[in-house]
């Protein structure tokens, strides 16, 4: 037996974090986010205040650069699309124009969705005989509803294919109100409410239990603008019902300011991400 005296952190059955002691006297701490996101492992040899930290194989954290690099840009052009949507629908015309920004927009959020997933599925794992991260073969799916990395991105990136039915009905003309609520706004909330749930996970994640402020940690950063954006985009959507007794929106302002504020926070994310690199 190579571990000893193990303990675990999280939520519910999900492990956030994990310290084990090595049979050299070591310690091993892994974290989900911490791996996931950059590749690294830390281990404090005995007697020693500062830790180390181990980062996977070569591969791995090549894999790992790009699929930030990709996720980060998709959100951060994805957000500005959606910006720019609801500007045009706000202070212009907005009709056919603005749906295919948003459109365009959800493109990219789904880019960002599944390069978040690919991230998850292919993030090295703890080898917790020697105390590293050992790399695994390329995958473009995995079934792990058991890990809160892969929780929370999967049901992400099914919040960013549910906006794009939502965003590809918005272009159909001629619906009637009763339509448009179906085809158009119930997709809208419930992508809506997915993201909130993916949002909540990630803190839950970052926190290593109840969700918390960590100013000093440039994930929780991340997930926390993320989130706010999450909660904008819910609170447009309930907005953005149409009445069927006078045919307009509960509040057309709310929804459109809404979903502009919130989509900046997606794209101030994206941002933000770029420097959460291995």
């Amino acid at each position: 037996m190579s571990r000893t005296e193990a303990r675990s952190e999280g939520a519910g059955p999900f492990t956030t974090r994990l310290t084990w002691r090595l049979m050299d006297g070591r310690t091993a701490v892994w974290e989900s986010r911490l791996a996931r996101k950059r590749g690294l492992l830390i281990v404090r040899a005995p007697g020693e205040r500062a830790a180390r930290a181990k980062r996977a194989d070569t591969v791995s954290i090549g894999r790992l650069r790009r699929l930030n690099a990709i996720a980060a840009s998709a959100f951060t052009l994805g957000g500005l699309l959606f910006a720019l949507g609801a500007g045009v629908a706000q202070f212009g015309s907005g009709g056919a124009t603005g749906a295919w920004i948003y459109f365009a927009g959800g493109l990219f959020f789904n880019t960002g969705g599944y390069a978040s997933l690919l991230q998850a599925v292919n993030a090295p794992r703890r080898d917790s005989e020697s105390g590293s991260l050992a790399g695994r073969r390329w995958r473009w799916w995995s079934y792990e509803p058991g890990r809160i990395d892969w929780l929370s991105t999967f049901v992400l990136f099914v919040g960013t294919l549910v906006f794009g039915v939502n965003l590809l009905d918005s272009l159909l003309r001629g619906l009637s109100v009763q339509q448009t609520d179906r085809l158009i706004w119930a997709p809208d909330m419930v992508g809506c409410v997915l993201f909130l749930v993916s949002g909540h996970l990630a803190l839950v994640e970052v926190c290593h239990g109840r969700p918390r402020v960590l100013a000093g940690d440039l994930g929780w950063w991340i997930v926390a603008v993320n989130q706010f954006g999450s909660v904008l985009f819910f609170v447009s959507a309930l907005a953005a019902f149409t009445r069927p007794e006078t045919g307009s929106l509960v509040n057309v302002d709310i929804a459109n300011w809404g979903t502009l504020v919130g989509a900046l926070c997606f794209s101030a994310g994206g941002v933000i991400q770029f420097f959460e690199r291995p």
